[in-house]
């Protein structure tokens, strides 16, 4: 990583934890030309769901904005396993966010928030992106969110 990434990462007190083992056949991440495409992340932490539910029934939105958060962190792993480092991201791009609802839970925007701010926070104004946030009736393993992300690279020679 860069020192501004590194530092960035830091101050916030987190670490890029290891990249999930995919659930399917799929990879976490993969990178065409300038860009990478993460598969969607749940909150895993060290293999393993904190929470597990719907937003608005067994989770609270404030919970799952936090879990948004973490998602956030798994995908810049997976993001720098093929990108050579997290300091070649020039650009978030795309953010999507799915929210295992409750069927009254409208505030999935606000949950996926969890996410479009740490990518603020870790990368400034490099971290504004565009977003979809959507509430789905259930997610792999019972996650309450998963987040997926869609970087823009440097043009760096490999």
């Amino acid at each position: 990583m860069s020192g501004d990434v590194a530092s960035r990462l830091a101050e916030l007190g987190v670490t890029l934890p290891e990249v999930a083992t995919p659930a399917g056949a799929y990879v976490p991440a993969v990178r065409s030309g300038r860009y990478v495409h993460t598969a969607g992340q749940v909150p895993l932490v060290q293999g393993k769901l904190p929470l597990t539910g719907k937003v608005g029934g067994e989770v609270t939105p404030e919970e799952a904005k936090d879990l948004a958060r973490t998602c956030a962190l798994n995908a810049l792993a997976a993001v720098a396993s093929v990108a050579g480092g997290l300091e070649r991201v020039v650009r978030v791009v795309k953010v999507t966010g799915f929210v295992a609802s409750a069927p009254d839970f409208t505030g999935q925007p606000t949950v996926i928030n969890g996410a479009s701010e740490l990518l603020g926070e870790v990368f400034g104004d490099r971290g504004v992106h565009a977003r979809s946030a959507v509430g789905v009736a259930v997610l792999p393993m019972d996650a309450p969110v998963e987040v997926e992300i869609v970087v823009e690279l440097a043009d760096w020679a490999d």
